[in-house]
């Protein structure tokens, strides 16, 4: 459209497909062939570009610079890329420019790139051995594991915060910059970071790899598949194998959901790689795995707005109360991921179930996760009346601003696709499709979701011939589309998921086509009586406040990203009261704005109304409602307020606390240990081991007057509890779950302490589940 790039990312969805298949493989358009119109997708975008425009590439360069030995031109960013993951930010970025410029050709965007690049190149000469990475002690990291001494827990390895997750991000970036902008140099350096991991893992046998693997790695396995698919070489694609994760795949290869206690996005990417590899070896049982993990995740732990988990982790999927209560409620990053895995086996099965939760995780999650004046979500909560948080350039620097810097480059990927010479339009974005090849000008106008109408008008086709538009027929179309082809009405033909319009198209031929949306309600998973509105794909919830939005622009802090202001109680929420049919009769304010009055029970709240959830921000919303009748109305106010008063009176005397075994509560208090494992049971993270671990507690006010630990144990089991070095307390267990609440003798200017857990003789210790600083008030 604007400029000629190599495509080549995602064409190995179509590349080994059998030579038998009768069928034409799906095939993507490069980034840069469709043009995003104005709409709310396009706002979106630059939006985003704004973002990424205001951070400072020098900054973000700054660890790749320290860790080669050069002077950084500025000191690197704080937050988590200084506190651990330094340089995590710069591959996303990298890989935000390389797709910002092929989805707009702005040239800010490719002078930045080639400016990183440039910078990257010196690093590697530096390091002279292949390496380039931000990671902290990366000599010694690198070394260690190269002499075969590994140390791996979920979130560490080696004693560093899970560096093969952090430069995973660099491998992807340079990759990006190759596939959507054609930077010959950063194939180059991909190609030689490569080697260098290829020379640095040459001594490990498969098991001492697979259990390095136990730490957070990213999608290591997707961007050696990758690499293969570049270079042909199959020392790349024989790595990509080897760093596929066993304990995910054998359980997804027997369809087998042992998902339960997992941290969600450690997971979502290795199943990303296995994909890939899938179609690039003709792997039938991978590429099962990976559809059998979609499936399980799609259909039954995901929400309305096509987010999972809670706190990070794969919670029971016969059990969504969680989801409910918490404020960690699923993560962006877990979608941005979920969205990938789709868009593979879309182009890999051809099924449209991927394009419907593409588009449910699209329109909900992802345009709702930025800011409309820039900033990125972090933790979605479902909890009736809470908020989100929302990022700034130069503060929070969490793993779902690396994500959010990609996802709203991207819009523009898998709205059309082609099959042979057909055309699948998957999603009804306004946007301009130039398909070079065929001299193919399409232009797809609409006012979607606000209106049900599509106008697809071919702009201009060079040989005009005969061919077929398919346009994805919705899940959630309950009625039938009408179709007409310049302004005659037409029959639908339908296969695989597609209305079928076929016949020889010319210059100025249009379809308009229009898709009637219902209301309805969507229960969880779980089976509970707690449904949110949807309308169409789209999510609609209900403003309820603006006000107690503690925190609301996040700060550099390490948990900034929660949105930990005051819990409104669960049971003072609106109920909705009725049955199905009556709820989802409403009369209409505005496009796609709904009236709720009379369908509600809330003596606080008059005249709510329904939008669409990407709409809402700066506000405390309902996305999710229970839902009874009359009679029992009572009856479940009483039995919610029963489950909450326990949960908000430990939340109003909480002055920090830590939830052992979870990965960013345990990183955002400094984790350190030795000898020491996390574990998941009886619907508990927690933390335990034969050595040590310690945490930074903070209490900058000296409120805290007590200390109390959670654990599960057998009786005798012992360990001593340290602050600062000091002994203050040993702990014997009588056996079975108990809670320990002591005196807090400790006061300090700076309000942080190490709290440190030790075995005692070498003993295994409890299993340790929560950890808090409580006050009298």
């Amino acid at each position: 459209m604007r400029f000629k790039v190599i495509f080549i990312l995602s064409i190995f969805a179509w590349a080994c497909q059998p030579a038998t298949q009768e069928k034409a493989a799906i095939q993507p358009f490069h980034l840069s062939q469709v043009e995003l119109l104005p709409g709310p997708f396009y706002e979106a975008q630059q939006t985003d570009l704004q973002y990424i425009q205001e951070m400072d590439v020098d900054r973000l360069l700054a660890p790749y610079l320290t860790q080669a030995g050069l002077a950084p031109v500025k000191v690197n960013y704080g937050n988590w890329e200084g506190d651990g993951l330094n340089g995590h930010i710069g591959g996303h970025y990298l890989s935000a420019l390389s797709m910002m410029y092929a989805a707009t050709g702005n040239e800010q965007m490719l002078e930045r790139l080639n400016y990183m690049v440039d910078w990257l190149e010196k690093c590697q000469r530096a390091n002279g051995n292949g390496y380039v990475g931000g990671v902290p002690q990366s000599d010694r990291i690198w070394s260690e594991i190269a002499n075969g001494n590994i140390n791996a827990d979920y979130f560490s390895l080696n004693g560093g915060w899970v560096p093969l997750y952090n430069i995973h991000k660099i491998f992807a970036g340079l990759r990006d910059a190759y596939l959507y902008a054609g930077n010959e140099k950063a194939l180059i350096l991909w190609k030689n970071l490569s080697d260098w991991w290829l020379d640095t893992t040459e001594s490990l046998s498969e098991d001492q790899l697979q259990q390095m693997l136990k730490s957070e790695h990213g999608g290591l396995n997707e961007v050696f598949a990758d690499l293969y698919a570049e270079t042909g070489e199959q020392k790349y694609l024989t790595m990509a194998k080897k760093l596929s994760h066993r304990l995910l795949l054998n359980p997804l290869m027997k369809e087998e959901d042992s998902l339960t206690g997992m941290h969600a996005n450690t997971q979502i990417p290795k199943v990303i790689g296995y994909e890939r590899i899938a179609a690039l070896d003709s792997s039938i049982q991978w590429n099962k795995a990976a559809s059998f993990f979609w499936n399980t995740v799609v259909n039954n732990r995901t929400v309305a707005f096509g987010g999972n988990s809670v706190r990070e982790h794969f919670h029971n999927s016969d059990d969504f109360s969680s989801m409910i209560s918490s404020e960690q409620g699923p993560e962006t990053c877990n979608t941005y991921n979920m969205l990938r895995l789709s868009h593979l086996l879309f182009l890999e099965e051809g099924e449209t179930r991927y394009m419907n939760y593409y588009e449910r995780g699209l329109y909900n999650h992802i345009l709702s996760s930025q800011h409309p004046d820039g900033g990125f979500v972090y933790f979605t909560p479902a909890r009736p009346r809470h908020y989100r948080v929302y990022s700034q350039p130069h503060q929070g620097m969490w793993c779902c601003v690396g994500s959010g810097l990609e996802n709203h480059t991207k819009y523009g990927e898998m709205i059309y696709a082609h099959q042979g010479n057909d055309i699948l339009v998957n999603l009804f974005i306004p946007s301009v499709l130039e398909w070079k090849d065929r001299g193919i000008l399409l232009e797809q106008v609409t006012d979607f979701p606000l209106s049900e109408r599509i106008a697809l008008t071919i702009k201009e086709i060079k040989d005009p011939s005969e061919f077929t538009f398919k346009v994805r027929k919705p899940e959630w179309l309950n009625r039938e589309a009408t179709i007409k082809v310049n302004d005659k009405l037409i029959n639908n033909k339908q296969a695989d998921g597609y209305y079928l319009i076929t016949r020889n198209w010319n210059s100025g031929d249009k379809i308009t086509i229009d898709l009637p949306m219902d209301t309805r309600l969507e229960y969880l998973p779980d089976g509970s009586n707690w449904a949110a509105y949807m309308h169409g794909p789209i999510l609609m919830a209900s403003i309820t406040d603006t006000t107690d939005l503690d925190g609301l622009w996040a700060d550099d802090s390490r948990m900034g990203h929660v949105a930990d202001g005051d819990f409104y109680p669960i049971n003072l929420a609106p109920v909705l009261v009725g049955d199905d049919e009556s709820l989802t009769k409403l009369d209409s304010v505005a496009p796609l704005q709904y009236s709720l009055e009379g369908k509600y029970y809330a003596p606080e709240y008059s005249n709510l109304s329904l939008v669409p959830f990407y709409q809402i921000h700066e506000a405390r919303y309902m996305m999710y409602w229970p839902v009874t009748d009359s009679l029992g109305l009572e009856k479940m106010q009483a039995e919610m307020k029963e489950e909450e008063s326990e949960r908000l009176a430990l939340k109003a005397i909480t002055v920090d606390y830590v939830k052992p075994g979870e990965q960013q509560p345990e990183a955002d208090h400094f984790f350190k240990g030795e000898e020491t494992f996390m574990g998941y049971s009886e619907e508990k993270y927690w933390r335990s081991g034969t050595g040590w671990f310690s945490y930074e507690l903070r209490d900058p006010s000296q409120k805290a007057s007590y200390f109390q630990i959670g654990i599960m144990a057998r009786k005798g089991e012992s360990f001593d509890v340290l602050v600062n070095g000091e002994l203050l307390k040993r702990f014997e267990a009588s056996g079975g779950e108990e809670l320990f609440k002591i005196k807090w003798p400790h006061s300090s200017k700076s309000g942080r302490y190490e709290v440190s857990f030790r075995s005692v003789d070498q003993a295994r210790m409890p299993r340790i589940f929560d950890i808090r600083l409580l006050t009298d008030n």
